[in-house]
């Protein structure tokens, strides 16, 4: 599977670890960096340029880690088409996938670590949204009310 990862510092040294077991069980990796240490860094730099190539089709899935997990979900969340949230256990990890079309996994880089990651991710990757009418239908509803407010903010916008 095609896969970006994405991470700040507080997310590097499961990023590291976590690209080295994807990559010997052959999904190719699109890396959005950081690829170098830096406690100066910011998580939105990494997150959304990762963000966009998941809603654009270029990966088929990202990967995002900082912290605590929680910037990289908001931030990839801005992005339309993007379906993040913060996994911490291997159910979420599956349900997120079936149940609500997840595309991004969010992981806190100082609350789990390396297995912890590895398997989160595995999970995440071997799921598959179910497409049952219920979620079908919950997941149009989302992009119906994501639609409006960008079309509304939009509308804002030019008003100015």
């Amino acid at each position: 599977m095609k896969i970006g990862i994405a991470t700040d510092h507080g997310g590097f040294d499961i990023y590291i670890k976590l690209k080295e077991s994807l990559q010997a069980r052959g999904h190719l990796i699109t890396d959005f960096g950081n690829d170098t240490y830096d406690p100066g860094d910011d998580f939105p730099d990494f997150v959304i340029p990762l963000a966009k190539a998941v809603a654009a089709g270029e990966v088929e899935r990202g990967i995002a880690i900082c912290g605590s997990g929680v910037g990289a979900s908001i931030a990839a969340c801005k992005v339309p088409g993007v379906r993040a949230a913060l996994i911490q256990d291997l159910w979420s990890a599956r349900q997120g996938v079936e149940d609500d079309d997840m595309n991004v996994l969010c992981m806190g880089g100082r609350v789990i670590d390396s297995e912890m990651a590895v398997q989160l991710c595995l999970t995440f990757l071997n799921a598959g949204f179910s497409k049952e009418p219920r979620f079908v239908r919950r997941l149009k509803k989302i992009e119906e009310r994501t639609d409006e407010l960008w079309n509304k903010k939009k509308e804002n916008e030019r008003d100015k």
